[in-house]
């Protein structure tokens, strides 16, 4: 028994034609839907039928998202990059940095840039990728969403995740959030503080989460007290709101901010409760925007090296898709940049 009727049976692949989602359906003996289903990366389809029509795929060199045309002139000589959040800092710079790193390989770049975080935003975005005709992607995006989103990416597809730590079948590359958080929490205890007070990002954040577990085993190291985490959505105004909380105890001697736009928020509150930074509260952020020397004070912060990243991504996908070399996983170092806003407490 099959899942598809008689009428479904495709015709043998003809001279001068590459091989078709048809060819597919009928040498693995299941309906053209199914095949559909299983090239966009759907995950409600039985197991062994997945596995059926994979076998097909590579046994005729099937290729999804119009692969035909790759089997022709080689490749299409595009990579796509699929997005969750552009209007952070961390985010467009990737995006910048993917686009001229590709240029200088010879790709261009498609982006597919979501909506919305809802597990429907997710598929729709994935449903656009079986559209355009990519050789690889690069995925910016939480590893859960993939996970409630239940979908995963055309078989055969080179890809490379831009996410820290995250359990994943593609190689992963990424700044050491880790070590950013270390330093940055270190950097305060060298200083002199007792202990160092925490805005984290949001609950979601995967970068958040490792930022937030790092400040906390390091305070544990150095046998320092850990407070309570207070909790920001990555904008100034959570930074501005926890600030005034912060400002209002006057056990708080150092804050790191999980981001430098939080630390602004910070500052702004210091500023208006009559706080000085560094004098009685220091104030640290972390990535190094452009603007974080021009804070007032000058903000310490980490630096995350987005413009590598990139370069690391593209040569990854590059590798994989023109020599058939998977790349391993990689970390890529961060910096500590001391300026005006941090220096040992009041005696």
């Amino acid at each position: 028994m099959t899942d598809r009727g008689a009428e479904l049976a495709p015709p043998a692949p003809s001279a001068g034609r590459g091989p078709s989602m048809l060819d597919v359906a009928r040498l693995a003996d299941v309906s053209l839907q199914t095949v559909s289903r299983v090239s966009r990366g759907r995950t409600n389809v039985e197991a062994s039928t997945r596995d059926r029509v994979l076998a097909a795929m590579r046994e005729i060199g099937y290729r999804p998202n119009r692969a035909a045309r790759a089997l022709k002139s080689g490749r299409f000589r595009n990579i796509a990059v699929i997005a969750s959040v552009m209007s952070s800092y961390g985010s467009i710079q990737w995006v910048s940095a993917i686009a001229l790193e590709a240029a200088r390989a010879g790709y261009s770049v498609t982006l597919v840039a979501l909506e919305s975080t809802e597990p429907q935003a997710v598929a729709r975005s994935f449903d656009a990728l079986a559209e355009h005709a990519v050789d690889g992607v690069a995925l910016l995006l939480e590893h859960h969403m993939l996970e409630e989103a239940g979908v995963s990416l055309p078989p055969g597809l080179p890809a490379v995740v831009l996410d820290s730590g995250v359990a994943s079948p593609y190689p992963v590359i990424d700044n050491d959030q880790a070590m950013g958080a270390r330093l940055a929490t270190q950097h305060l205890l060298d200083l002199g503080h007792r202990t160092v007070r925490h805005l984290a990002g949001p609950e979601d954040s995967r970068a958040a989460e490792i930022r937030e577990t790092a400040w906390r085993e390091t305070l544990e190291a150095a046998g320092a007290p850990v407070p309570p985490t207070d909790r920001g959505d990555w904008s100034p105004e959570s930074g501005y709101s926890a600030g005034l909380r912060l400002a209002a105890d006057p056990d708080v001697t150092a804050v790191l901010a999980a981001n430098d736009q939080m630390a602004l928020g910070i500052l702004r509150a210091m500023r208006e409760a009559g706080r000085d930074v560094p004098g009685d509260i220091s104030v640290m952020g972390f990535d190094d925007v452009p603007e974080s020397a021009n804070y007032q004070p000058p903000l310490t912060t980490v630096h995350q090296s987005f413009d590598r990243i990139g370069a690391a991504c593209v040569s990854a996908l590059v590798a994989e898709i023109e020599r058939g070399e998977r790349t391993s996983p990689s970390l890529v170092p961060v910096e500590l940049v001391i300026r005006s806003s941090t220096g040992p407490p009041r005696a």
